[in-house]
């Protein structure tokens, strides 16, 4: 923005400034139609107060990245569930009888998890309701696992670029959720990382037991004298304390999971729009003619 003074006016005015250029800038944000459905974020945990404070900050990422967009939250409840919290089956069934579009849903998950899957397309499928993929995998995901490692002293980097300086840790297990299926789709990310820091990862199943373990194993016996823990899991589909005790039996440290990072609120955006149809702009490329 640049100020200019207005003849009659005491104060100078502000006029809008040049948009940035250059192949660095941000890309700016496709405008979502007006009679665009909403975006519903389907969150495969119950509603407790430290998921609903991780959701909330989700969702202010989302609406930050897309400004004017109309998301809620909403949850795939165990059996012992609130009944009292919101539910994506409730709400999508709130939509079809009010008669409004129904929401396209986005899964809060870095990869597959079928039964977390299975219970949000049961929830879907009676309205109809288009269900996005999951967020992984993308370099943005191994990019956040880096960042992850590094608050935890366990890789360094440079703050500008993310390139690795020194990595405290000679291996890394990165450990999802949803069984072998998970795990096999982490070993792409498992690959984007090893290239950032230049070290062996292995990918393994938070939720099989011995699965860690047997990752940790192997990496010690393949020369790793620090191996450690990357959790490949945004948190809430995982079990209240299971990391804990998974990182106790493994005896290597742990960093955080990906929880709030801003990357995944860009994801699940670029998820909403694609289910729309709406083409998103590449840093560097014009986008394309519709």
């Amino acid at each position: 923005m640049s100020s200019a003074a207005t003849p009659g006016t005491p104060l100078p005015v502000r006029t809008p400034g040049s948009p940035a250029r250059g192949r660095h800038r941000r890309p700016e944000r496709p405008e979502i139609p007006a009679d665009a459905p909403a975006l519903l974020l389907a969150v495969p945990a119950t509603a407790d107060p430290e998921t609903q404070s991780l959701t909330d900050e989700i969702v202010s990422i989302v609406r930050g990245e897309q400004p004017g967009i109309d998301v809620t939250a909403a949850y795939l409840p165990t059996a012992d569930g609130d009944p009292g919290q919101a539910t994506v089956a409730a709400l999508l069934a709130q939509a079809a009888e009010a008669g409004a579009p129904t929401p396209i849903v986005v899964p809060l998950l870095p990869g597959p998890h079928p039964a977390a899957l299975a219970d949000l397309w049961a929830a879907a499928e009676a309205t109809g309701a288009v269900v996005t993929d999951v967020l992984g995998p993308h370099p943005l995901l191994a990019e956040a696992v880096h960042v992850r490692l590094s608050e935890a002293d366990l890789a360094r980097a440079d703050r500008a670029r993310l390139f690795t300086i020194n990595t405290t840790a000679d291996g890394v297990v990165l450990a999802a959720a949803g069984g072998e299926e998970a795990v096999q789709a982490a070993g792409i990310t498992g690959v984007l990382l090893a290239a950032r820091l230049a070290v062996p990862v292995v990918p393994a199943a938070l939720d099989v037991p011995g699965s860690v373990q047997a990752a940790v194993a192997h990496l010690r016996a393949t020369g790793a004298a620090r191996p450690a823990l990357a959790p490949f899991v945004i948190g809430p589909e995982v079990e209240a304390g299971l990391l804990a005790s998974v990182t106790e039996e493994a005896g290597c440290p742990a960093a955080e999971p990906l929880g709030a990072y801003p990357a995944i609120g860009r994801l699940i955006v670029s998820a909403y729009l694609a289910a729309l149809g709406v083409a998103e702009e590449q840093p560097g490329r014009p986008v394309p003619a519709v």
